[in-house]
């Protein structure tokens, strides 16, 4: 590591080194004094009179030594530009490769049940993060069983210290004359089950078009609420995008998995930068928006890299890879290829679990031994499984979180009780 030095005053009392982990305030006599960065929260620094505060005590400095690892990657957001989504993403950026922080998915979209599945069944402890999926926001208001109005579980888990992750299945019609029932009924995510094109979701007029952005509407009204509460979140719309649509021998089954892809790399840029910036327009402010990459789907013999599919590094903030069934040696070899191809943004494991064809033969390989292994992700997401048959709900072991969250492992894995930004 390599620290450069920032002269700040000419006369002064102190020295303040800072990485990550540690602030180090030594005294002019060489006295020093550790302040723990989880603990510091907002550091402000006085240039009329050159004092820093550090955890609410003024000391005057001389210099300043900043840890300078990460500096290839951006110190703000792309959009987030309220303090608090700049802060949660400073958050992100000090730990990155130093730390792995835990995430959970939310049952049914809109709840904390798995997460306080974690705590209660399981390991005494919440996950860092949970996340929030916008899937069923096409369900007509007044349907009597989910509500995103009320973002009381958000609010709930985001007052307890919590991070709050937002998603999007974006769900669209079967057709044109489809009523969206209130149950549900009547939307997809797949191609082959709607006439939805994403080309004309672009095409001012078209049903599409129309749909397209009464839907980001709706998203939008929930989210600037919770950017009129003090809430920042991650944003992970448009998941998956190319699908198999890359592989190097093409067949009938070569296609995007979701709607959002299936009219090629173009139109999917054109989509994402068309959500971006009205998102922008509407005043959200409070979003680290992260891509989702394919990354050779696992195998460079046979897929090509997706690189064509990535909107830009102007219209996002990180990169994610979703795994399921991968080994450590596998999560690595998907870590480092990323990473390299994308050095100046921070990698995530978007979502994971187990092969949902072999559940057993081919679990989620343990995080702290991918984390040793070399696939240092940023954070990690564990998707939901309501008919797991284990005490969390999700697609991996009780063993699995137990091994994540244990106390032996605090060092690599981050908990919620750890979360201070």
């Amino acid at each position: 590591m390599k620290n450069r030095l920032i002269s700040l005053i000419t006369t002064a009392l102190w020295v303040v080194s800072m990485t990550s982990q540690t602030i180090s305030v030594t005294n002019a006599d060489g006295s020093t004094k550790q302040v723990s960065a989880a603990t510091a929260g907002t550091m402000t620094y006085n240039q009329t009179d050159g004092t820093l505060t550090i955890g609410g005590q003024a000391y005057q400095v001389t210099n300043i030594d900043i840890d300078t690892e990460n500096a290839n990657i951006a110190t703000t957001p792309v959009a987030g530009t309220t303090e608090a989504a700049k802060r949660l993403y400073r958050y992100f950026r000090n730990n990155y490769g130093k730390k792995v922080i835990s995430s959970v998915m939310a049952e049914v979209a809109w709840n904390n049940t798995c997460a306080n599945n974690i705590k209660k069944n399981i390991s005494g402890k919440w996950p860092a993060m949970n996340c929030y999926d916008f899937i069923h926001i096409q369900v007509p208001d007044g349907n009597g069983w989910i509500d995103y109005s009320n973002i009381t579980p958000v609010t709930d888990w985001a007052d307890a210290g919590g991070i709050v992750q937002l998603m999007w299945h974006f769900n669209v019609p079967k057709s044109e004359d489809t009523t969206v029932g209130t149950n549900g009924s009547g939307v997809t995510c797949s191609p082959g089950e709607t006439t939805f094109k994403a080309s004309n979701a672009l095409v001012s007029g078209t049903w599409e078009n129309k749909y397209f952005y009464a839907q980001m509407d709706r998203v939008i009204a929930v989210i600037l609420k919770l950017q009129e509460a003090g809430i920042a979140a991650t944003w992970r719309p448009f998941h998956e995008a190319a699908g198999n649509a890359t592989a190097k021998q093409q067949a009938n089954w070569t296609k995007a998995w979701f709607w959002w892809g299936y009219d090629g790399a173009e139109t999917f840029k054109r989509l994402w930068i068309a959500m971006y910036d009205y998102f922008k327009q509407k005043g959200v402010n409070n979003l680290i928006w992260i891509w989702t990459t394919q990354n050779y789907n696992g195998n460079s013999a046979s897929y090509n890299q997706d690189t064509d599919w990535y909107p830009g590094d102007n219209y996002c903030d990180m990169i994610a890879r979703d795994l399921y069934g991968y080994t450590a040696a596998q999560n690595a070899q998907e870590f480092k290829e990323i990473q390299a191809t994308y050095p100046n943004k921070m990698v995530v494991l978007g979502e994971c679990g187990w092969d949902g064809n072999d559940k057993t033969g081919k679990p989620q390989g343990d995080i702290v031994e991918c984390w040793n292994a070399g696939a240092k992700w940023g954070h990690f997401m564990v998707w939901y499984d309501g008919n797991a048959g284990n005490k969390s709900g999700t697609m991996v072991s009780d063993a699995w979180w137990s091994s994540a969250m244990k106390k032996a492992n605090a060092d690599i894995v981050i908990t919620r009780s750890q979360v201070k930004y």
